[in-house]
């Protein structure tokens, strides 16, 4: 896990007034939960986040006080606490595009027999706030609230491709700086990408994420621009070959994303 630059006093981000340094750092502690990590301590979260330790005590006790983390006083470890779940339902219950996109969604997944899901971007990674499956059994099951890196995605490079120019470059310097020396190889596969949005119209992932895993993912780009999410479809690489995805699922999918946001245009309008 790449570990996060320190939120100093003199960070650029923290010479805005208006930043709040110490609620920053709350939430980079929250951030610091991987999938599948139960328990952290104050020595792994300093760690990660590059916190002093002392301050990282002073916040999991707020956070723990507030119930977004709670303490296990055997382990002397934290786990996120229900406030988060309370937190996570509330954004997805505020985004109606979910209800909107499920039904076409599922349609598309079970015609295909792959995961078809829906993402929002997340500083460098994408955040799937609705997902759908087929019923063969050689699926790639990844759920709401499943973390992809943005850099070697479909879904995360079709996001990159639905953005302005200006904020797309802005997004590439955060990515170059999360990704360090792996960078140069990572921006290739990008620049790739919009090569491909600028033909096909979707982006491509053909092992560069998991080398089993391919997949295909087009931008939703929504309110004129000010928001942006994406949609892809993916599976196991040795079913998706590279002209399956350019002649068969691309195209499809592009078509579900046009219907999605049909609907979202009749539904505001």
């Amino acid at each position: 896990m790449n570990k996060p630059a320190p939120l100093e006093d003199d960070a650029p981000s923290t010479k805005d007034r208006n930043f709040v340094t110490a609620l920053a750092r709350g939430l980079e502690l929250l951030r610091a939960f991987a999938p599948g990590e139960e328990y952290l301590g104050n020595a792994e979260l300093s760690s990660r986040t590059g916190i002093p330790r002392p301050t990282v005590s002073r916040l999991t006790y707020t956070l723990t006080q507030l119930g977004y983390l709670r303490h296990n006083t055997r382990l002397e470890k934290y786990r996120l606490g229900p406030g988060i779940l309370a937190l996570g339902y509330r954004f997805l219950a505020s985004q109606g595009i979910r209800e909107i996109a499920r039904p076409f969604m599922q349609q598309f997944a079970e015609a295909t027999d792959c995961n078809v899901s829906l993402g929002a971007a997340d500083k460098t990674e994408m955040v799937y706030i609705e997902s759908c499956h087929g019923s063969g059994p050689l699926i790639v099951r990844l759920d709401v609230g499943s973390r992809l890196p943005m850099a070697t995605t479909a879904i995360g490079r079709a996001w990159l491709c639905g953005l302005s120019e200006s904020r797309r470059e802005a997004v590439m310097a955060d990515l170059a700086r999360a990704h360090g020396a792996d960078w140069p190889a990572l921006e290739k596969g990008i620049r790739r990408s919009q090569e491909d949005y600028a033909r096909y119209g979707f982006c491509l992932s053909e092992g560069d994420w998991q080398s089993q895993i391919s997949a295909v993912a087009t931008p939703l780009v929504l309110e004129d621009g000010a928001e942006v999410m994406a949609i892809n479809c993916g599976g196991a690489a040795h079913r998706l070959s590279h002209s399956i995805m350019i002649d068969n699922l691309g195209p499809r999918l592009k078509e579900v994303a046009r219907r999605i946001l049909g609907e979202l245009e009749h539904g505001t309008g």
